[in-house]
């Protein structure tokens, strides 16, 4: 396989008479989760249409049989700030699909409060939500310190341990020492509502260490369009990527069931206008140089974007090391696109794309996916 790098289109492998090869090859493995990632972007100045475009964006998806839709969260830009809140909206107009947070920045978060949001939507949406965290010190965090956190902000751990207090929360771990009845009120030790099994849906991301982390913890595995050097020799992003998820699945107890997702930015060209075919090269051209070296003090490697046809895009996925070893993809949409861009879009990864990689679309049903069941199955 070879690439166009003047546009970063996948270009198909050819046959001697330079007509392409039109047969996408096998593996044992079919994809069984198909989902797509976005950040629901909006104008500042008139935030409602955004976020209604993201939510029509969901609702179509859930028509088209997707398994999942993932939103980032943005704060202090016109982002989702709040992905929870949108995704309680996403649940009343939707019935099945999956919906999930990619990611939510913990730094931020109070894990007691955050188990009580997630709980109460899950519970509202029927089991279906699938919250995806990251730790760390926030981003610009100097710039807004004070007003996040007035009198803590220089104490504040950042460190897994908010994880792990989230994954008490919400698996119904006492968080009070008091339970009983004062007036007519009446108190629980544990996180209320309680939503079983939600605590078995949090995934958690990062490079070689985390991935490790995250196995031995039980939790599941979310890969991006960025990996860390840190711990490999390696400067192939796939390469890397793919040490990772199995440096996860080594450590986790239930390697057999252990969840893992991968999040490349993937564009279908199938069904796409000249117009629109020659924007989205441009887009993955303009963004091309950054995936050459290493950024920063974790060396963070950056993957290129995959523009193409679904046979062109199948044959470099199938290539592709780390998607060799998951059944599960949340392919993220990219910026700045319009919405009649998304439509297309998710609409070729899950009529052309998906079915070249082993996909089927989810049965119309009122009953949610049972994630790990048709995943695992």
């Amino acid at each position: 396989m070879n690439f166009c790098f003047a546009c970063f289109a996948v270009i198909l492998p050819r046959k001697a008479d330079d007509t392409p090869i039109a047969n996408v090859p096998d593996r044992e493995t079919p994809l069984r989760g198909l989902g797509f990632l976005t950040i629901g972007q909006f104008d500042a100045a008139d935030p409602r249409p955004g976020h209604e475009q993201t939510l029509r964006l969901i609702e179509r998806a859930e028509d088209l049989g997707f398994d999942s839709v993932w939103v980032r969260q943005r704060h202090l830009q016109p982002g989702i700030s709040s992905p929870v809140a949108l995704l309680a909206a996403a649940s009343q107009r939707t019935s099945r699909i999956a919906l999930g947070t990619a990611v939510i920045p913990l730094g931020l978060e109070n894990p007691f409060r955050l188990a009580e949001d997630l709980a109460t939507v899950d519970v509202l949406s029927g089991g279906r939500v699938n919250p995806g965290v990251s730790v760390g010190t926030p981003l610009l965090y100097e710039q807004f310190k004070t007003a996040l956190y007035p009198e803590t902000h220089d104490v504040e751990n950042f460190s897994k341990e908010r994880v792990l207090r989230l994954l008490a929360c919400l698996r119904g771990d006492p968080v009070s020492h008091f339970e009983g009845t004062i007036g007519q009120d009446r108190f629980v030790r544990e996180v209320q509502p309680h939503s079983p099994g939600l605590a078995d849906r949090v995934w958690y991301g990062g490079g070689l260490r985390s991935a490790e982390w995250a196995g031995i913890n039980g939790l599941n595995y979310l890969t991006a369009n960025l990996v860390s050097t840190e711990g490999t020799s390696s400067r192939d992003f796939a390469a890397i990527q793919a040490e990772a998820i199995d440096v996860f699945r080594l450590n986790h107890p239930d390697p057999e069931t252990a969840r893992v997702s991968q999040g490349l930015v993937v564009i279908p060209t199938d069904s796409a206008t000249p117009e629109q075919v020659a924007r989205y090269r441009a887009y993955a051209a303009g963004r091309f140089e950054r995936t050459l070296q290493p950024h920063g003090p974790r060396g963070v490697m950056i993957s290129p974007d995959y523009v193409g046809t679904s046979d062109e895009l199948a044959h470099a996925l199938y290539a592709h090391s780390a998607f060799q070893r998951v059944d599960e993809v949340a392919f993220a949409l990219p910026f700045s696109f319009t919405e009649d861009d998304y439509i297309q879009i998710i609409t070729d990864m899950a009529t052309e794309l998906g079915p070249r990689l082993g996909w089927r679309a989810a049965e119309s049903s009122t009953e949610p996916v049972d994630s790990i069941a048709r995943y695992h199955a």
